[in-house]
């Protein structure tokens, strides 16, 4: 079996035929003219014929020349249709997101109508997983992420940053005097496995005090349980807007200190849905830069 010459040579040579120019196929194909030149050249080494003469300033192709070219533009058009065929196909397959729990609970719910109405959000297939689904084994196209900066080995685009900063209930705030940082040494507070304190207090020169009640690992425990007024809360700024505008709890101080984690959108540059992951991509950052208060400044 004849081994197929490279696929851009025969490009090459279907493109000078039809045109009956290298320059014309150059510009066609965004090379230069030494590039088809050079591929030409090699075709007629490894078949061993000549494929075209000078006629004037135009190349014509020999017989057997214009016979292959038009060959090759059939498995051309044969190639193009089966990759029409098959963008089709992944364009009508739902467009699998996995969301970080936290992100899907707290702040995606009040904007889904607006996604919903939008052409980004049609046929979406919604994961809330708290694992980092892999894009490849299990079928997810779009990310979205939370983390200590950019996700590897995948295109990516930042979505928001967050602030951290007290929070509690307002019985609880009644109760309380705290008018500065240093008011809270001295206030119950409510301690996160992955989020201490500490962060707060060394941010404004403070020692933070020993530990004292139970410690929790989620966010959303944290939050509940500065709703149910048994402490202060170093809370996450994406998850208690809602619980904010509806007073379950209020913001005992202005001061704040930014989150070493971020919310990213990420995504595989390969996948066949791409068209589709931009425009989710785009929607979910201009949806963060269009609303008030949900943008790195404003502490969502």
């Amino acid at each position: 079996m004849v081994r197929l010459p490279p696929y851009f040579a025969l490009r090459a040579l279907e493109a000078a035929a039809r045109h009956r120019s290298y320059s014309a196929a150059a510009k066609e194909l965004t090379v230069t003219h030494g590039a088809v030149s050079q591929q030409i050249r090699r075709l007629e080494a490894e078949l061993g014929a000549r494929l075209f003469r000078r006629r004037g300033n135009g190349m014509i192709p020999t017989p057997e020349a214009a016979r292959l070219a038009e060959r090759i533009a059939a498995a051309q058009a044969v190639l193009q249709e089966a990759i029409q065929e098959f963008a089709s196909s992944a364009a009508g397959d739902p467009l699998v997101v996995s969301i970080d729990p936290q992100l899907g609970v707290r702040w995606l719910p009040p904007r889904l109508p607006r996604l919903m109405a939008d052409p980004a959000g049609a046929n979406l297939d919604l994961r809330f997983e708290e694992r980092m689904a892999d894009f490849i084994t299990d079928g997810v196209d779009v990310g979205l992420r939370y983390g200590r900066g950019q996700p590897a080995g995948v295109e990516s685009a930042l979505l928001f940053r967050e602030q951290l900063f007290p929070v509690c209930s307002p019985s609880l705030a009644g109760r309380e005097a705290i008018r500065t940082p240093q008011d809270l040494l001295a206030a119950p507070l409510l301690r996160h496995t992955h989020r201490p304190w500490r962060l707060w207090f060394s941010g404004f020169g403070l020692r933070e005090p020993p530990p004292s009640g139970p410690e929790l690992a989620d966010s959303l425990m944290i939050i509940e349980a500065a709703v149910q007024g048994l402490g202060v809360a170093l809370a996450r700024s994406s998850l208690v807007q809602h619980d904010l505008e509806t007073g379950r709890l209020v913001r005992l101080l202005p001061e704040a200190i930014e989150n070493d984690f971020a919310f990213y959108v990420a995504w595989r540059a390969d996948n066949p849905k791409l068209a589709r992951i931009h425009a989710l991509r785009d929607w979910l950052v201009a949806e963060i830069g269009a609303r008030p208060g949900a943008g790195e400044a404003d502490g969502f």
